[in-house]
């Protein structure tokens, strides 16, 4: 039996891009990065609160602001600036870790994913 592959009435779903995937694994690589650092860097009983709530500060900036439905719905440079502000945060967790190289090479893969998002987005 094959699945119905027929759009539905009334949903429109844009395309799923490589940009999307790549945004999607920059944005798993940060949560799982922040939580690294916390438990990595801090000792009893702070590295489970760090552990657990830096991801989810970084979760629940991104539910705010930069999902594809946000609660708030904000300018296009606001949500630029919460964007920037969750890879800095990890490109300094990585720095703060001794692991400068992956931290560069995070904020370069994540800046450049969301340089093209957003002018895809403006265009």
């Amino acid at each position: 039996m094959t699945p119905d592959t027929s759009p539905v009435a009334g949903v429109d779903r844009p395309a799923l891009t490589a940009l999307d995937i790549v945004r999607v694994i920059v944005l798993i690589a940060a949560i799982a990065s922040l939580a690294l650092w916390g438990f990595a860097s801090w000792d009893l009983p702070w590295n489970i609160v760090i552990g657990v709530g830096a991801p989810v500060v970084a979760l629940l900036l991104w539910a705010l602001f930069l999902s594809p439905r946000p609660v708030l719905r904000v300018h296009p440079f606001l949500r630029a600036v919460v964007e920037l502000f969750i890879y800095v945060g990890v490109t300094i967790a990585w720095w703060s870790m001794g692991q400068a190289l992956i931290g560069t090479a995070f904020a370069l893969v994540a800046v450049v994913a969301g340089v093209l998002s957003g002018r895809r987005a403006l265009a």
